[in-house]
């Protein structure tokens, strides 16, 4: 069982980092405005507002940002800015028993998944999947906002149809950990010491501007790489920007090619990844998957 870090308070300071992309500074005060509405203090990281053309400052600068935040007795939490890219070149130099020592709340999504990867296999800790702060062209809507919520008591997160329209892929039901994330940095993690871990698992998967093709051929990788064969069910994203003309059904179609002849329970639908709301959920618990009444609950990432 992965450790659970503790839950927030009111008046609890968060810390802010840059670990991939850098962030436009005039979008910086929406993004700690909501934190501000969650009554929490925020510590700005030496990466925000650093710009290295890709990248948020050099690779030392950013991974130096992590290890003081997380050795920060006053940061009860560390909130990623952006993605983009650049997480994975700091992966290999983290100190993971670090954030095993001082196990804090870690959130965000995107480029950020490997770093969620990483940290859930060499800190054995729970991380959170939500978004930057804000919309990827506004704030966030309230459903998106009210599910920061879960980071102040321990609370199970329960996402049927009444949030979004379900598809059942492959019915039944499944319980197991839940783990993944964007599907283009998964893919990545493959034949490194990062290599995501599905054996028995739930396997969120997610995207952004990738076509039908490249969803195909990242799906025969994993599928070659036996990442498909070893989890236990799928929990399908979001997938924007996915091609002109290329509807949610021309990309289930895909989904159903490689896993109905698995025959392990499978949802695509959910409003998880780059889209509004962008349902957060902890990574790393537990999680009940029914595909037979599209249902997905979640134990709580915090203690």
């Amino acid at each position: 069982m992965k450790i659970r870090p503790e839950h927030l308070i009111v008046g609890d300071t968060v810390g802010i980092v840059a670990l991939s992309s850098p962030i436009a500074m005039e979008k910086l005060p929406q993004k700690l405005s909501l934190l501000e509405e969650l009554g929490l203090k925020v510590k700005l990281g030496e990466t925000v507002g650093l710009t290295g053309d890709y990248l948020a400052g050099t690779d030392e600068e950013r991974l130096q940002d992590l290890h003081n935040m997380i050795q920060d007795p006053e940061v009860k939490g560390i909130f990623c800015i952006r993605g983009g890219y650049g997480a994975a070149r700091i992966a290999d130099r983290i100190d993971y028993q670090l954030l095993t020592e001082h196990p804090k709340i870690f959130w965000g999504f995107s480029d950020v998944t490997y770093l969620h990867t990483a940290f859930q296999e060499y800190s054995d800790i729970v991380t959170f999947h939500g978004p930057m702060l804000s919309g990827g062209d506004g704030p966030l809507s309230e459903a998106s906002k009210k599910m920061f919520y879960q980071l102040f008591t321990p609370v199970e997160i329960q996402y049927d149809e009444q949030i979004s329209s379900l598809q059942t892929i492959v019915p039944g039901n499944v319980r197991g950990e839940i783990t993944g994330g964007n599907m283009n940095r998964l893919v990545s993690t493959l034949g490194t010491k990062f290599e995501i871990d599905v054996k028995d698992k739930i396997l969120l998967l997610e995207d952004i501007g990738e076509s039908l093709e490249n969803i195909d051929s990242m799906l025969n990788q994993l599928r070659l790489a036996r990442k498909l064969e070893e989890a236990a069910g799928f929990v399908i994203g979001h997938f924007n920007d996915i091609g002109k003309g290329i509807t949610e059904n021309d990309l289930w179609k895909v989904f159903e090619q490689y896993l109905k002849p698995l025959g392990k329970p499978s949802v695509a639908g959910f409003m998880i990844g780059h889209c509004e709301p962008n349902i957060a959920i902890p990574l790393g618990v537990d999680a009940i998957l029914d595909a037979d009444s599209k249902m997905l609950r979640i134990l709580p990432g915090v203690e």
